[in-house]
């Protein structure tokens, strides 16, 4: 019967420590989307990427090209011209892929250039979220835009607008 009662007991105290805790939910696109610094930046990704694409996909070409060349007059090479060829191809080849990792590989200028931009709003970001947790005594925060599993939340605790607040950005 002791048992039974520090069981209960337990359950009762842990189900009152949980409605205890405060949570509120942010919307992060909603909130970046409202940041003209973040959208300024991404747009300046997007061409830079844009531009840089071009560049790859250019050397590409030209890889492409010299290979439908040198299949065409491959008859009438000799052996000699016919392995410079296929090695001038390959260089090229070889360029384009070291092109792309450089722009687009995992810490590649890309990468680089991203860090530089956006995690300065980023940060700023995430400070202004942690003030509000702070005055309003939240717990957490989850953002709804990358959380699939939230189905329903009621709109009271949406405070993407007390961020944009914080940020300066009243919307």
């Amino acid at each position: 019967m002791k048992k039974i009662a520090v069981v209960l007991l337990v359950a009762v105290a842990s189900v009152l420590a949980a409605s205890a805790q405060k949570f509120a939910l942010v919307d992060m696109e909603y909130i970046f989307k409202n940041v003209p610094a973040y959208e300024m930046a991404n747009e300046q990704l997007n061409q830079l990427s844009q531009r840089w694409q071009k560049e790859v996909e250019a050397i590409g070409k030209e890889a492409e090209t010299m290979y439908q060349n040198y299949l065409s007059d491959k008859v009438f090479l000799t052996e000699e011209q016919v392995k410079k060829r296929e090695e001038e191809i390959v260089a090229k080849e070889k360029a384009a892929t070291e092109l792309r990792y450089k722009y687009f590989g995992p810490e590649g200028e890309l990468y680089q250039k991203r860090q530089t931009l956006l995690k300065p709003i980023q940060d700023e970001v995430y400070n202004a979220i942690k003030k509000v947790a702070e005055e309003r005594g939240y717990q957490t925060i989850f953002d709804r835009a990358s959380s699939s599993d939230i189905i329903y939340a009621s709109p009271r605790i949406d405070v993407s607008n007390e961020v944009l607040a914080k940020l300066g950005y009243s919307n």
